[in-house]
């Protein structure tokens, strides 16, 4: 295969960076900017608790309370319901950490990793349909975070706040408390990716705090675990149940998908392979399982005390007597929302912007323009009803990510074997600009993992027989069958022939991409 370019410093650890001189000469390309550049090793010093607290940070905030919080309102009992989370958080940790590795090794963010095998300009589609599903979770976080804070006001200022009039269905008082809310987390993006470090850094080990205080009064209230852990659910373990476990399986990994691609946004500061993986391996099963266990029992103990399942946890902490547990509770659930939403649906499209336009957009400019989709994404209505959240919303959009994802794993896995040509993704006379800066191969992949994923899909806004009928079975496992579906087509569309394997061998600058492995 081709030879490593001279200009590309390899350390003895794997690691890769592109020499000082080279990075200067890529200041003209319009397919660079300072965000996008390739972080220098010497700047990459994140640890293994960096990435532990980034986990803890995502995972412990409302919305994912309420994904867990949603299996019990969907009739699941807290067994069923902790098992379908935990083989979720395992299955999407694979297709995670594949990703991952080329953050770390090359310093590059996922837009500018996509470009690999996307082409320079086929990669805006790839960050581009990401970036506008983070806006959506971005409205999502919002949205659940100014609820929280319209309920501690509510209770600390009375009825003239709670009752306040209402305006476009909502309460004026809600609206106002989702802008503050908004604006609060604009104001830390703007200051840089640091800001977002720091906050995640000292705000981790305080964001369970809340969801254990509600637990904690729940169990009080309700009498200890046995009413709790007694509730059998509403499916049993028969074809009810099953009906129900594929969606939701897909659904939890979904909740994830995101992540699964754009990992190499925080995993380009890693100060090691090891440090990344094992402070992710760390992070996110343990957090998401801590997490669903809390919720599980909160919302069960919830439907003993209260006689219905309440799975959004500012509902459900509005119906408790004390005061002082709900202000100390949403306060605590407020910063976790912050800090989830910040790391999870703002700096990967803030970046994802960026490389649609790199000399116009910067990294703050793209975390404003996902706070303003994020509310033109109307995210009081996709977080409403937990079937559109489950079913609609999550799995949609699972399956269209799970073929993006595919593409990347068998592009950096199977057709590269994870050697990049570093400073070929920032220019246009490289081996990735393909023809015209796309790549026919990674859209007709993508393209064919979609439409298998969710061609079929059904319910909520969609047909009851499916947009594609006869791929209606498929939609209950859209994710996998998304990934499983581009990775075959990509990975077969890409094998070199023997004809691409003597050129390269050759040295030739441009031969063709898929053969590339330098």
């Amino acid at each position: 295969m081709a030879p490593t370019p001279a200009a590309q410093r390899v350390h003895d650890d794997g690691r890769v960076e592109l020499d000082p001189a080279d990075v200067r000469s890529l200041e003209g390309s319009r397919f660079f900017n300072e965000e996008l550049a390739p972080v220098p090793v010497e700047k990459r010093t994140w640890t293994t608790y960096n990435y532990f607290a980034l986990w803890m940070g995502m995972a412990h905030n409302i919305p994912s309370y309420a994904l867990a919080a949603s299996l019990i309102a969907l009739g699941m009992n807290w067994v069923q319901a902790l098992i379908t989370i935990t083989i979720g958080n395992i299955v999407v940790l694979a297709p995670m950490l594949l990703n991952s590795h080329a953050g770390t090794k090359y310093g590059i963010p996922f837009p500018v990793f996509a470009r690999a095998f996307y082409g320079l300009r086929g990669a805006n589609l790839a960050a581009l349909l990401r970036a506008f599903i983070a806006c959506g979770w971005f409205g999502i976080q919002t949205w659940v975070g100014g609820e929280a804070i319209y309920v501690i006001l509510g209770r600390l200022l009375g009825s003239w706040w709670r009752d306040s009039a209402v305006v476009a269905g909502q309460h004026w008082t809600l609206w106002l408390s989702f802008v503050v809310f908004w604006i609060g987390q604009m104001l830390i993006i703007w200051r840089g990716m640091e800001a977002v470090r720091r906050f995640e850094n000292w705000t981790a080990p305080l964001v369970s705090v809340g969801f254990l205080i509600m637990l904690g009064y729940v169990l009080v209230k309700a009498g200890g675990l046995g009413p709790i852990l007694s509730d059998g659910g509403k499916l049993g373990w028969g074809p009810d149940f099953w009906k129900v476990f594929a969606p939701a399986l897909m659904a939890m990994i979904a909740f994830w998908s995101t992540l699964s691609l754009n990992m190499p946004d925080f995993t380009r500061f890693g100060g090691s392979q090891r440090k990344q993986v094992r402070g992710q391996i760390l992070g996110l099963p343990t957090t998401m399982t801590f997490i669903a266990i809390v919720a599980i029992l909160t919302t069960s103990g919830g439907h003993v005390l209260y006689g219905e399942d309440i799975w959004d946890p500012a509902q459900l902490a509005d119906k408790f007597s004390s005061p002082v547990v709900v202000v100390v509770a949403l306060v605590a659930l407020v910063l976790a929302t912050i800090s989830a939403n910040l790391a999870a649906n703002v700096v990967s499209p803030s970046y994802d912007f960026s490389n649609a336009f790199p000399k116009k957009i910067t990294f703050a400019v793209g975390g404003g323009i996902t706070g303003v989709i994020g509310i033109l994404i109307q995210p009081w209505r996709l977080y409403s009803d937990p079937n559109i959240y489950i079913f609609a919303w999550l799995g949609f959009y699972g399956g269209l990510l799970g073929a993006v994802a595919g593409v990347l794993v068998a592009g950096y896995w199977v057709v590269s074997r994870t050697k990049l040509r570093l400073k070929d993704l920032y220019t246009p006379d490289g081996v990735y600009w393909f023809s015209g800066g796309w790549n026919w191969r990674a859209l007709i992949a993508t393209l064919v993992g979609a439409v298998l994923a969710v061609g079929g899909a059904y319910g909520g806004p969609f047909p009851a027989d499916g947009i594609i009928p006869f791929l209606k079975p498929l939609y209950d496992y859209n994710w996998v069958v998304g990934l499983v579906g581009a990775f075959v087509v990509f990975a077969a569309l890409s094998l070199p022939s023997p004809n691409k394997e003597e050129i390269s061998e050759r040295g030739s600058s441009r031969i063709d991409p898929a053969a590339v492995d330098g």
